[in-house]
């Protein structure tokens, strides 16, 4: 009596007789590697997210995770096809040999991309500033080889990541998204210094996006008052330039926070003896201010009344 093991072995046997019958083993172990890393993805997803706690760095671990498994199923894959485990070895070796020459700014990159991830200057969602492109723009997405920026003009900045290392970046939402901002403002020395700055002051506690008081904000070891204040800054050529500190909550509208607070003060200017200076000049002339000598070219001189008369 045949029993099952035999008849399985002898399906078996037959199967792997069949011509292509490797490659449709192949096929199906790529097909499954494909598949159960996308659920071990998902499977591990929460916890190494909890674990990391930084998008940018979840995801490269979970890609890593992937990875992993591909690699082990196209090894697994190559055996099947007759492969030896030193030959894939020297054939890895070889062609990574290969690929590390015509590859180096790639490689560059994602060492760079390491570096990024873990010194975390920025993070997904984070809005940054490129000092050298006066550019700013919200953080989209960190891989190994590249970082890419949604800027603020509705475009994509894609930007490899052995650039970013050497550019000088603001993250205006890393820790606190509080930003100080200031606003120059130059008066005459003839009008009301106080009036002036309390009307800036004003101005900047008015408007709804800056932080109108409460306690000092602590930057490093020393703390700064959160309520607007104007300060006299210089006593210029032209006028006296003052200069108001104010605090905005967000640092995602500061041009429009800016505008704002500059139609404010506009519009209490004119209630107020304030002036704004502009540049102006007076030139004094007397006993000793000299002698100043004026020649005139021959083709411009107007003729003399004499010259008209005629001769005798």
């Amino acid at each position: 009596m045949v029993g099952v093991a035999d008849v399985l072995d002898g399906a078996i046997e037959t199967f792997w007789s069949l011509p292509g019958a490797r490659y449709v083993v192949v096929t199906l172990i790529l097909v499954v590697a494909w598949y159960g890393s996308r659920f071990l993805i998902r499977f591990l997803g929460r916890p190494v997210a909890r674990r990391f706690q930084r998008p940018s760095l979840t995801k490269t671990v979970l890609g890593g995770i992937r990875a992993i498994v591909m690699v082990f199923a196209a090894s697994v894959a190559a055996s099947q096809l007759g492969f030896k485990p030193g030959d894939i070895l020297l054939s890895v070796t070889v062609f990574s040999a290969v690929l590390g020459l015509v590859l180096a700014p790639i490689i560059g990159s994602v060492i760079n991309g390491l570096f990024l991830l873990a010194d975390q200057p920025y993070e997904i969602g984070d809005m940054i500033e490129l000092v050298d492109r006066d550019t700013r723009g919200y953080v989209e997405d960190i891989t190994l080889r590249y970082t890419k920026i949604f800027t603020l003009e509705n475009t994509f900045l894609v930007i490899p990541n052995s650039n970013m290392r050497d550019r000088d970046v603001i993250n205006y939402s890393a820790e606190d998204t509080r930003s100080r901002l200031s606003l120059e403002l130059l008066v005459t020395y003839e009008g009301d210094l106080d009036a002036a700055r309390a009307i800036m002051e004003r101005a900047a506690r008015e408007t709804q996006e800056v932080v109108e008081g409460g306690p000092d904000i602590r930057i490093g070891s020393a703390r700064y008052p959160s309520a607007p204040v104007s300060y006299i800054k210089e006593y210029a050529d032209h006028g006296v330039l003052l200069d108001l500190r104010y605090w905005v909550k967000d640092p995602y509208y500061v041009p429009r926070v800016r505008s704002k607070i500059n139609e404010r003060i506009w519009s209490e200017l004119d209630d107020a003896d304030v002036d704004i200076a502009y540049p102006h000049q007076h030139l004094v002339f007397d006993e000793t201010s000299g002698t100043a000598r004026v020649e005139v070219e021959e083709s411009q001189r107007q003729p003399r009344p004499e010259e008209f008369d005629p001769p005798g």
